[in-house]
């Protein structure tokens, strides 16, 4: 399962480094996972510091 970001996100690139595949790119309003390319790993959800990466 991926992990997805809500709108709590405030695109401070936290997700997106510490990504270890880069299924984390900057969208249009938001980051956003690409699910496909996502591992479930968690990094991200760690690295968020409003909490806004969740698993799906």
């Amino acid at each position: 399962m991926a992990h997805i970001i809500n709108d709590d996100c405030v695109s401070c690139g936290s997700c997106e480094a510490e990504c270890p595949v880069g299924a984390i790119s900057q969208g249009e309003d938001k980051y956003v996972v690409d699910a496909d390319a996502c591992v479930d790993c968690g990094a991200c959800e760690a690295a968020c510091p409003t909490g806004a990466v969740q698993p799906e």
